[in-house]
């Protein structure tokens, strides 16, 4: 399904709500939060608190005083000081609290969007069913929470790293495809068939992942479309990050969006080594 057909059933609309939860310590709480879009089963909300993927909320429309239960797909943007914006997903499809009367579903729309993903964890790799809201949040954050049998347990997928006909957006089979030049590249002896020439030069550098979570490290090597660096954080590929680089501690700096394209362990310890592209800018 292309972005066009994907945006024909999503409305921009501000809606203020109250979320109501229980956090990771199993407190509950009630926040304001407010619609930054919405569809007929799911919505892109802003609110002050992290929130969980797969957690469920209940969602209350402030202006019609309609309520129902939410399921957080996950991330849409990195959480910033004002707070951060999430996709979810009505558990009940017949329930609709927005107070507004959408076309009936056509018969394309009605077979939603299929997408091959790979288990992150355990390399499953998978035809899975997807709402509009999660194909918002995969090609956001780049990774979705699902079940994973394999595992026995909820693990994040990105688009499948293998090159099939069902794969992920034109940019991240870009990013597959120069990963695996570079994996040929070093087979024969490191000749070097990246787009842009990577020099070794250590810049500070601040990685901020969709969750919240911020890293100060330092480049390994640097190039115009990317760079490398040394972690013990866990990224997982296709991940969407936001970077600074290099990062100035008082100077105001601006973030980039990006996206984890590789990952080597360094042996003998529990540190990794991360290929990060930038992201192109939006047409």
């Amino acid at each position: 399904m292309g972005a066009e057909k994907r945006r024909s059933d999503r409305l921009m609309l501000t809606i203020p709500l109250l979320v109501q939860g229980v956090d990771a310590k199993g407190r509950t709480f009630k926040d304001e939060a407010r619609t930054i879009s919405l569809n007929r089963h799911g919505a892109r909300v802003q609110v002050a608190r992290p929130l969980r993927a797969g957690q469920t909320l209940m969602l209350t429309n402030l202006v019609g005083r309609r309520e129902t239960e939410f399921r957080v797909v996950g991330p849409v943007a990195p959480i910033t000081e004002q707070g951060g914006e999430w996709g979810v997903e009505c558990l009940d499809p017949t329930e609709n609290i927005w107070g507004i009367q959408f076309p009936p579903v056509s018969e394309e729309e009605g077979r939603g969007s299929n997408a091959l993903l790979e288990c992150r964890q355990c390399h499953a790799v998978a035809l899975l069913r997807l709402s509009l809201v999660e194909v918002e949040v995969l090609e956001t954050s780049g990774l979705l929470t699902q079940a994973c049998t394999s595992c026995e347990l909820a693990t994040p997928w990105g688009y499948a790293e293998k090159q099939v006909a069902m794969s992920g957006p034109p940019e991240e089979a870009a990013m597959v495809a120069e990963a695996q030049a570079e994996a040929r590249a070093a087979a024969r002896g490191g000749i070097d068939q990246r787009k842009y020439r990577r020099v070794s030069l250590q810049l500070p550098l601040m990685v901020r992942d969709y969750y919240g979570g911020v890293e100060m490290s330092k480049t390994e090597n640097v190039s115009k479309g990317g760079f490398c660096f040394v972690s013990e954080r866990d990224y997982h590929i296709g991940e969407g990050v936001l970077v600074v680089c290099p990062h100035n501690p008082s100077a105001q700096n601006i973030e980039v969006r990006a996206r984890i394209v590789r990952q080597r362990p360094v042996e003998g310890t529990k540190r990794k080594v991360y290929g990060v592209r930038y992201d192109a800018a939006p047409a």
